[in-house]
């Protein structure tokens, strides 16, 4: 793992001196806000093979953020719940200019996963629960209006003998946002390469999401592939996708008088 640290590093060290030069901070990101998405997906997968849920799902992914705080639940379920997950992220911004960011994070997560265990003889699929805990560094810059980029480190410890015991993903990731397709549809792009490190097994991979969205309407339409470039990760499927349809919400109060 010595690469990732070797990347890590100098951004912790470097990207910070920027924000002397950076732009104040927005006043409206003092307002108190609410957010996220509902949506479903025909294919619920995971950037971890072995919680991948491989069946039409539903996802909800909300945020309440106070500041530099944020609460970040991220939930998804296939129909019968037999299999999902949901992590309660907590966020907070160390740094939250219009051009450099750099946010930590934490997180307890509690994955339903099916296995097939054996007593008296007898086998059956059961549901299992595994519990973990992750931490996450991410620093930012945003160029302008429309193209950013991100370095992403998670790292997560599982809490029980089943299942993986250390996960830890470097991602390097940019965004193209809000792009006219029309007067009124928006097209966005995130594509990102990532190094997935699965206690001793790892994998690399490529992964570009695209989502259209209408100026006027809560509702969006967003597709994921995720090729791998090398893995020996047990589980690992070469080529994966997904279309899904979310509908989004964004509310802000602020404190008047």
């Amino acid at each position: 793992m010595k690469p990732l640290y070797i990347v890590l590093l100098p951004l912790l060290f470097v990207l910070p001196l920027q924000t002397a030069l950076a732009q104040q901070v927005d006043s409206t990101r003092n307002a108190t806000g609410f957010s996220g998405s509902v949506g479903i997906t025909n294919n619920g997968f995971s950037i971890v093979p072995a919680f991948s849920l491989n069946s039409p799902a539903f996802i909800v992914n909300v945020a309440w953020r106070k500041k530099r705080f944020s609460f970040e639940p991220d939930i998804r379920f296939v129909p019968d719940a037999s299999k999902g997950a949901m992590l309660w992220w907590v966020r907070y911004r160390l740094v939250d200019n219009r051009k450099f960011g750099l946010r930590i994070g934490t997180h307890p997560a509690f994955t339903l996963i099916r296995r097939f265990e054996t007593v008296n003889g007898n086998t059956e699929e059961i549901t299992e629960m595994l519990r973990a805990i992750a931490f996450e560094i991410v620093p930012s810059y945003q160029f302008n209006k429309h193209f950013g980029a991100s370095v992403m480190y998670l790292q997560g410890t599982g809490l029980q003998k089943n299942g993986p015991q250390l996960v830890r993903v470097l991602f390097l990731n940019t965004s193209v946002t809000d792009l006219e397709l029309t007067e009124k549809l928006r097209f966005s792009l995130f594509p990102s390469l990532f190094f997935l490190y699965m206690d001793d097994y790892r994998g690399d991979y490529v992964t570009v999401t695209a989502v259209v969205s209408h100026r006027r309407l809560p509702f969006s339409l967003q597709s994921t592939i995720n090729q791998t470039l090398r893995s020996d990760v047990p589980g690992n499927q070469a080529f994966m996708w997904n279309v899904g349809l979310n509908y989004n919400f964004s509310r802000k109060y602020k404190k008047v008088g």
